[in-house]
This record gives C-alpha cells, structure tokens and sequence, in this order.
C-alpha cells in the first residue's frame, strides 16, 4: 500500500489523454438513443517457418447503444459479433453513468479497466492496427466488471479514474473475495504536451494465489500535425499468471510464477495536407526480466488514409525480432474502418 499510496502522489503532482467513462463512443445528442458501432474487415499476411500465409478477416465487427436519461444519467452497451474473435458474439461494454458532477462522475458495469494509455484508447481510433505487445501482455483483463469514480478538475488539465473491480475479466463472477484497484491519472499542462500514469494492485486466481501488481508512465506530444506517443508498463505476478490475450492478443494461457515483466513503445506519425498519415512505431517486450536474451522487438511502419470523418485505411508492415532465437513472424495487415 506504501508504493501505490507513492506512486499516486507522484502522479498528481507530475500528472494524457482527456478521459471520459470507458465507452469508445458518445451519444450523437442528448436525446434519445443513438446507435453506434463500426467494421473492421481486413487482409492479413503472416510469416511462419514454411512460408507466408494469408487470409481475409474481421477485426471487429461491434455495435451497440448509447444515450442520456434525464437527470444525470447516461447508458452505454455494445457487443462484438466478429466470429474472428474465439467467443463471438459477446457483450463487451454494458454500464451505466452518473454524470452531475464533472469532477467526480460514477461509472457501475463493464468496461475497459483505466490502466494504460494505449488501451484507453479506442479501438477505431488507435494509431496502429494491432495494439502493442506490453499493452496486450500487462494491461489485462482489456474488459472487467466493477465501480469507477472519474472526472476532471482545473479546466480538464487534470484528469483522474479510480476503480474497484473484479481483477478478472468479462461476463465471469470474480474467482474470489479480493477485488482490484486500478487508477490513471493525466495531466496536461499545455496544448501540446499531456502525460501521467496508471496503476493495478488486486488478486487474480481461484485460490487467490497471484497478486498482481502493474505500473504505467506515458506522455503524448502533438504540434503541428506531429504526434509522438510513448508509455512504459511494468508488471510483477506471485502465482500464476497469463500470457496472450488482450484486445488483439491470441487466447490466453496460463503459466506458473512468480515473475516480473516489463516493455514500452513509442510511435511517431505526422497528419500531412492530404490526409495521409506515415507512421512509425518501436516497441520492446521483456517477458522475464530475470532471464537473459528475452527481449522482444517489433517495429512497425505503416500509412493511415482517413477519407472523411467515418472512414479509414490503413497498411501496417510489422518486423519482429527475438533476441535469443529470432523467428519468422514477421506480418502485413491491410484494414478498411467504417465507423457509424
């Protein structure tokens, strides 16, 4: 408790990204019910030991629901039917908010935990097609069921989330009786400059064998059509614990611990007169930071066409290297993104 009580006094005073409650969307006004979504069908290609191999897919394929209730009270509710996705069709977010008070609105349901910059971003708006490898290793569950307190203060230069949560993951009943605190804090000094962290401490584990503990630091610059975002994500598991998973991540497997992992990422794009977006991404992975050789290298450069406010495409080449034994998994995504 010393460390978290540590780290959130270094982040109100140090202090991203504007935040709202977790939906990636927001009602089109303020009567009625507004339905909202969006279609990610995309081509993949992916290098294996025998050669590239490819396929049409889905990304994501969501809709979903939104509104204001008169006084106060907002809804959100959308569900993923990607078949692409091993559990598809699910509900993925689905709460409720209480919004009187700006710098302390309520949030009950399920919904992306407030850790991470990358993963509090919205999927339709994220700069590259896959999220970061960190992100998808150390900011799990992407989706959780709990309460949120949340809001902003000094003209929205600073804003905060705190949750108390399952520590779990979607649709499923905690697998005891210890729940997670999970928190983000972003301070914005200037127009250009936004930074913070974010922070998890709870139990995951039927027999509450695993405490898990995360720490996030990220910053985001954006001047003059340059945007350069970084984070950094530590993490620290007693028990058992996964790997895989996430927002874009394979099925999640389960291994035994302790251990404690760690990587960051930093992309670079600049929004040009055309509507055309180059960008450039570096990211490292540790998945043990006690062993050596284990780092992971991904860098991805890539192009963002947006044709209007709704649509978007993008080419993304990932080159992946190990440090111990580099394989060939190299891959090439090609997305179309309607959003509505």
């Amino acid at each position: 408790m010393k460390k978290i009580t540590l780290f959130l006094m270094m982040l109100f005073f140090l202090g991203t990204v504007q935040m709202f409650a977790q939906g990636c969307m927001e009602p089109a006004s303020d009567e009625g019910v507004s339905v909202i979504g969006f279609l990610q069908p995309e081509f993949q290609m992916h290098e294996t030991a025998d050669g590239w191999n490819n396929s049409f897919a889905f990304r994501r394929a969501r809709i979903g629901v939104t509104g204001n209730i008169p006084y106060d009270f907002s809804y959100y509710a959308i569900v993923d039917f990607s078949k692409f996705m091993p559990d598809a069709p699910f509900l993925l977010d689905a709460f409720i908010s209480y919004n009187r008070f700006s710098f302390a609105k309520i949030t009950l349901g399920q919904y992306k935990p407030p850790f991470s910059q990358e993963l509090s971003t919205a999927c339709h708006k994220l700069y590259t097609i896959n999220r970061s490898k960190v992100v998808n290793e150390l900011a799990l569950p992407n989706r959780d069921q709990g309460l949120m307190v949340w809001g902003s203060v000094l003209d929205s230069k600073i804003n905060y989330n705190v949750a108390l949560m399952n520590g779990y993951r979607r649709g499923f009943y905690d697998e005891n009786n210890n729940k997670a605190i999970v928190g983000r804090v972003t301070i914005q000094p200037w127009e250009v400059l936004r930074f913070g962290g974010s922070f998890r401490k709870g139990v995951t584990g039927s027999a509450s064998d695993n405490d898990v503990t995360r720490f996030a630091g990220e910053v985001q610059l954006d001047w003059k059509g340059f945007i350069m975002q970084a984070e950094y994500i530590w993490g620290e598991d007693t028990g058992s614990y996964t790997t895989g998973g996430g927002c874009d991540g394979t099925p999640i497997e389960i291994h035994e611990g302790p251990i404690t992992r760690s990587g960051m990422y930093a992309q670079l794009l600049y929004m040009t007169p055309w509507n055309l977006q180059p960008v450039v991404k570096f990211e490292t992975y540790d998945g043990d930071t006690t062993a050596d050789n284990n780092l992971e290298t991904i860098i991805t450069a890539g192009v963002n066409y947006f044709f209007n406010d709704w649509t978007r495409f993008q080419i993304n080449y990932s080159y992946r290297a190990e440090e111990a034994n580099e394989i060939p998994n190299d891959c090439l995504l090609v997305q179309m993104q309607v959003t509505f």
